[in-house]
């Protein structure tokens, strides 16, 4: 047995270099890794970039239901079962590096090589409990909160090391998306949080700490989810209304 043969299997280095049953890709920003019911015949590791996952409903309206970073898999719906399909579009926010991992060759290094497989299972875990944390915001918190919690987790406060405050390029349709409010609302909290101090932006975002005391504790001033100002006319009753229809509870 030579010396090759007896080195211990290396992760990061499988995730890092093409190989037999994989190869590196390379996408521009809005090219998609894979679509909505296409085959699901690979899985994708991220190497650089971000991404975003989006699911179009049988009327055609578009969700974001997450974003994907650097170090993240997608497309693991592959290794459930044979000839299955994907659930939802994966779509490059920025140019990315990404790792395409065919499904056999996934498989066959889960079952062969624990070091992987326990990489991998906690990747599950850690998304299982993301997607468990984003039920409970969407049920819980105002839409102001949700999108304060969006844009600390896309600048990585919570994570190991410095968190990258300059987020890559989302649009505020993405961000409404998301959060499951209106792009006027988004806006709005966005100016908000801009003369508060907590963000900047010009193109570009850039998060503050002090945001996170929007999600920790609270502190907004006065109204934490205050509406932003509508134009309002006179109802046949004399009430005021909104004039694109009666008033909606957010």
């Amino acid at each position: 047995m030579n010396d090759l043969e007896m080195l211990p299997f290396d992760p990061v280095a499988f995730l890092a270099n093409a190989g037999v049953g994989r190869r590196v890709v390379h996408l521009k920003a809005r090219q998609t890794f894979f679509t909505q019911g296409s085959l699901a015949d690979c899985v994708f590791y991220i190497q650089s970039g971000r991404a975003k996952l989006t699911v179009v409903s049988k009327s055609g309206k578009e969700a974001t239901i997450t974003l994907l970073a650097a170090g993240q898999f997608t497309g693991e719906e592959s290794i459930a079962g044979p000839a299955g399909f994907h659930l939802a579009t994966a779509t490059a926010i920025t140019a990315c590096v990404a790792l395409r991992i065919e499904r056999e060759a996934m498989i066959r290094v889960l079952h062969e090589e624990h070091t992987f497989s326990d990489l991998f299972l906690k990747f599950l875990l850690a998304r299982g409990m993301r997607t468990q944390a984003d039920l409970v915001d969407q049920l819980f918190n105002s839409s102001e909160k949700r999108l304060a919690r969006i844009l600390l987790l896309m600048a990585g406060f919570g994570k190991p090391g410095e968190p990258e405050t300059l987020i890559p390029h989302i649009t505020q349709e993405t961000l409404a998306e998301m959060i499951g409010t209106t792009r006027s609302r988004v806006s709005f909290f966005m100016n908000r949080f801009r003369k508060l101090g907590f963000i900047e932006y010009n193109g570009r975002i850039r998060v503050h700490k002090s945001l996170l005391n929007v999600i920790l504790h609270d502190q907004l001033p006065e109204h934490n989810a205050a509406r932003p100002d509508l134009p309002k006319t006179a109802s046949p009753n004399g009430l005021p209304k909104h004039k694109n229809g009666p008033h909606v509870q957010y």
